[in-house]
């Protein structure tokens, strides 16, 4: 997503597959949709399925595959050496179920959003996802540890700082604003004082609490881990101990 429409303009976020997004506005072969955090942006035509009245929107009700892989592929058949996949598809992606599966449970039928059907393995997905508790949404944010850092990002792709923490809130059950100075002043958190802060919350560093610029969450121990281009651009785990970051906390807050 761009902040207008054309490749030249700055990125502002992404839409994973599956996500139905709004669309607000057309021109010259782009649109410019909001997601369901109701962030807006500009994305070209040819990346959208635009749905006809009355169409149910993708991958709703319950027939629904989401990956929990950090990204799993699509296959045209159950097999995984034949041909190359049909498109690969990051953490969170939402897919529509086909029919009754034959081949066994290894493989799940899914319908793509342009209508094809395609195969993926069992083990990439779950049917049935739920709102983690902090122990595990922890355990989680681990697993996407190197991770690359990209501006807007905010799928396995790459994350930027507050698309990182917004996954995570998701993982929990619950929506937050995108960008990292929207969540700090969100009434959906709690504002914790520094000395307060347990695992799960969330942390924002900038040069005052009205100049927010990053965001990551703790995990305990004095540390928290962050999609950062800090040292290496890639998220990691940083020590609040560390004076770089020490410097710049001004707010903590905790899901309500």
């Amino acid at each position: 997503m761009y902040s207008a429409p054309s490749r030249d303009a700055e990125v502002v976020s992404q839409a994973i597959y599956g996500t139905a997004v709004g669309v607000l506005e057309q021109k010259s072969g782009w649109v410019k949709v909001r997601t369901p955090d109701q962030y807006a942006g500009w994305t070209p035509l040819d990346g959208l399925r635009l749905l006809q009245a009355g169409e149910t929107l993708y991958a709703t009700g319950s027939r629904v595959a989401q990956v929990e892989s950090l990204f799993a592929n699509i296959y045209r058949e159950p097999d995984t050496t034949r041909h190359e996949p049909l498109v690969t598809v990051p953490f969170e992606a939402r897919l529509a179920m086909g029919p009754a599966n034959p081949h066994g449970s290894r493989w799940i039928e899914v319908v793509l959003a342009d209508g094809r059907r395609g195969w993926i393995q069992a083990g990439d997905v779950t049917l049935q996802p739920k709102p983690l508790s902090i122990e595990d949404v922890i355990a989680l944010a681990k697993r996407f540890l190197g991770v690359p850092y990209l501006w807007g990002g905010a799928s396995t792709f790459g994350f930027d700082c507050s698309g990182f923490t917004a996954m995570l809130c998701r993982e929990r059950g619950v929506i937050v604003p995108r960008d990292a100075s929207q969540q700090a002043a969100w009434e959906g958190f709690a504002p914790v004082a520094k000395d307060q802060i347990r695992p799960g919350d969330f942390l924002y560093f900038g040069s005052s609490t009205r100049k927010i610029t990053h965001t990551g969450m703790y995990i305990g121990g004095g540390e928290f881990i962050q999609a950062t281009t800090h040292e290496r651009p890639v998220v990691q785990i940083g020590r609040l101990d560390d004076p770089h970051w020490a410097d710049l906390l001004v707010a903590a807050r905790r899901l309500k």
